[in-house]
């Protein structure tokens, strides 16, 4: 079988996450700088191998002073841990209507753990310049203390002020190579 080649387009992807402030809302991040190494057999997307390396320094919030604080010691460190490594062990097709699960690891901090993430596949196509195009939407929700992301804040209420689950929300276009 012929190997094929993706890299993550980011012009047309997000990578993006979701973490309870105060127990009562969610606030968004999102990382803006990353590459991608992804090899199918042919367009099968089981046979997959995924490695994604993101810049832990281009975390945004929307809230300057909060970013600063997740690039610091108490968060992602970024000084001593540049990068969070995604690495894929399996694609397993759930269904015949685009449903996979992705299994693999996930390093943050020096910290390695395995993951589950929920996949849909919306489809290859082609853009009106030629390029072929997949599209994804990869979910998730990890404890951010497993990768040592420990720090919080008591509230008055008894509840803390970043709360521990955090969700994964991608939207990922992938762009095949020539």
């Amino acid at each position: 079988m012929t190997k094929t080649t993706w890299n993550i387009d980011p012009a047309h992807s997000e990578i993006e996450f979701k973490v309870k402030h105060l127990m009562i809302t969610n606030v968004t991040g999102r990382f803006s700088s990353y590459e991608s190494e992804i090899e199918t057999d042919g367009n099968d997307f089981t046979t997959a191998r995924i490695n994604v390396k993101i810049d832990s320094t281009s975390v945004s919030t929307a809230n300057d002073q909060r970013d600063t604080h997740l690039k610091s010691a108490d968060f992602f460190d970024p000084e001593k841990f540049p990068d969070i490594n995604f690495k894929s062990t399996a694609v397993k097709q759930v269904d015949d209507e685009g449903s996979y699960e992705l299994s693999g690891d996930l390093t943050i901090r020096g910290i390695s753990k395995p993951v589950q993430l929920a996949v849909e596949f919306s489809g290859i196509e082609k853009d009106p310049w030629g390029n072929t195009k997949a599209g994804f939407s990869v979910n998730g929700k990890i404890n951010r203390k497993d990768w040592g992301l420990n720090w919080n804040s008591a509230l008055e209420s008894g509840g803390l002020l970043v709360g521990e689950d955090v969700k994964i929300n991608c939207e990922i276009q992938l762009l095949q190579q020539k």
